[in-house]
């Protein structure tokens, strides 16, 4: 079983952001190799936190090492070899992570790419989930499955592929 807490601060557009966030985390995991987490017993949790930009330039100060904001942080709380045997827990609950967005960053981008903040917060928050999940895009291999699996979700809701504007670069 999946669940999403949200928390979100003032500021971010009216949305419904806790289905908005379960269905992107749902979208995700069911495109993962772990869509079996949805069933099991176990309860894995994901905490998603819309905030701002200072207080993601600040984590991303901090734990990247990166002295601005960025559009979406994620904290995976498991290690990816750890994931398969995560239902083993003592509690039957695993934390799989938090995933953070920027508000200024995710409102600019959704307007640069013509698209509503809900669709790109999706598609932050289905990116973040597969991070929490072990996958990376660190190299071209790693960014083309990871950036797969993302389209295939955002599909499965009717949402486009946020990659499809790369073509011609």
């Amino acid at each position: 079983m999946i669940e999403v807490a949200v928390l979100h601060e003032e500021g971010w557009p009216g949305v419904d952001w806790d289905y908005l966030a379960q269905r992107a985390v749902a979208a995700a995991i069911a495109h993962s190799p772990y869509a079996a987490f949805a069933s099991d017993e176990a309860l894995y949790e994901i905490a998603v936190k819309l905030t701002s930009d200072e207080e993601v330039h600040s984590l991303n100060r901090a734990y990247r090492d990166k002295d601005k904001p960025t559009n979406v942080l994620s904290f995976p709380m498991v290690q990816d070899d750890l994931l398969e045997v995560t239902a083993n827990t003592d509690d039957g609950e695993v934390l799989l992570g938090d995933i953070v967005l920027a508000e200024g960053v995710c409102i600019a981008e959704a307007a640069e790419k013509g698209i509503s903040v809900a669709d790109h917060a999706t598609h932050l928050i289905v990116h973040g989930t597969f991070h929490l999940l072990g996958y990376d895009h660190m190299d071209d291999n790693e960014a083309e499955a990871m950036e797969a699996l993302e389209i295939a979700a955002l599909l499965s809701m009717g949402l486009s592929d946020p990659y499809g504007d790369r073509d011609g670069v």
